[in-house]
């Protein structure tokens, strides 16, 4: 733990210059980074993941990360520490949620609900829904998209952000986020068509 009167003074020093400081070797400096964001970051994990033991373990690698990064010389993000750090929180989080077979259901409630897109006629919604098979038919078709697109699906379908939420982190306008969407359920229609998939057990 830092002394008392060294937390104080570090109050009105920024990130970047903790993070300047932190590179020339002054250990301390991350020491407050961390006591600065830690919260912040462990709440983003959690209110995403729902399991504490499973937020402690990706909050550990997400600084885990965090550091090699630093220490490798690859961190760039001038000025923007905390988004950075929980842009690389959230990776952690969907990439969890990809290789989970756990991985949670969000009907959606717009032109952009996975089901209601991609469903094939005839077919009745809600037996889909009640088909435990459906699930890992989605994940399956998502993982064989092109990763733009697949994040956004897995942002949208499973982590329930808004297109807003999901531009922010990818740092790109609504529009793009929506069109990412769209070509991504395209992607996925013809998938279906291709292989001869059906979404519903006989």
């Amino acid at each position: 733990m830092l002394p008392k009167r060294f937390q104080k003074a570090t109050v009105s020093i920024d990130d970047q210059e903790l993070v300047l400081k932190y590179l020339q070797g002054d250990e301390s400096a991350f020491e407050t980074l961390l006591h600065r964001h830690k919260r912040k970051v462990w709440s983003h994990i959690y209110l995403l993941v729902r399991d504490r033991e499973l937020t402690e373990d990706l909050f550990q690698e997400t600084f885990i990360k965090v550091v090699n990064t630093m220490k490798g010389g690859k961190y760039t993000e001038e000025g923007k520490f905390l988004p950075w750090v929980l842009r690389i929180a959230h990776n952690l989080v969907i990439d969890q949620f990809r290789r989970s077979k756990k991985m949670p259901l969000v009907r959606g409630n717009d032109d952009h609900d996975v089901f209601a897109a991609i469903q094939q006629p005839g077919q009745n919604a809600e037996q889909r829904l009640v088909n435990g098979q459906i699930d890992a038919d989605v994940r399956k078709l998502i993982d064989h998209l092109p990763e733009e697109q697949r994040e956004v699906v897995i942002m949208r379908t499973y982590l329930n952000m808004s297109f807003k939420e999901i531009a922010e982190h990818t740092d790109v306008s609504i529009n793009t986020a929506l069109g990412r969407m769209r070509y991504a359920l395209i992607n996925m229609r013809k998938l279906i068509d291709k292989h001869d998939i059906a979404l519903e057990r006989v």
